[in-house]
């Protein structure tokens, strides 16, 4: 029977700590995003929906190709995400890259859009930066810690 009474010690002297903790790291190495996986891939199926929510499909038809391409883009890359990140959260700073072109896009590739598609663009966009940011600096963190280990 289990002696119970007296209390546990510390796993700081149990004699495998140092192989645990890099059975752990290996295991968890990249994994510090993965809540922000859900949201990047959400964010690229609202852009490839947006102009059949927004009804904006037959005033900028350009425009509507631009967003459900961008948008199954960033979807596919937040899969990657998912799938594979030890390759693939070297990628986030293209969903910067393309935030900022969403940005820009309505000007670029819009004719002369209306307010409702210039806003929905520059969230969308400003969206992208920021989560885009948040897995390039993890990856980031994580790349640094991976390297001292």
């Amino acid at each position: 029977m289990a002696n119970v009474s007296h209390p546990r010690n510390d796993i700081t002297t149990h004699p495998d700590v140092s192989e645990m903790r890099d059975r752990y790291a290996r295991v968890m190495g990249g994994r510090d995003v993965a809540l922000v996986d859900g949201p990047v891939f959400l964010l690229g199926l609202y852009c490839a929906v947006s102009p059949w929510i927004l009804h904006y499909t037959a005033s900028q038809p350009a425009l509507m190709t631009h967003n459900l391409v961008m948008g199954i883009a960033i979807a596919v890359l937040a899969l990657g995400f998912t799938a594979m990140p030890e390759r693939m959260y070297g990628l986030s700073w293209a969903i910067c890259a393309m935030g900022v072109w969403m940005i820009i896009s309505p000007w670029v590739v819009g004719t002369s859009p209306d307010t409702g598609v210039v806003i929905n663009n520059i969230v969308i966009g400003a969206l992208a930066v920021v989560l885009g940011a948040v897995c390039a600096f993890a990856a980031t963190k994580n790349t640094s810690r991976t390297s001292r280990a």
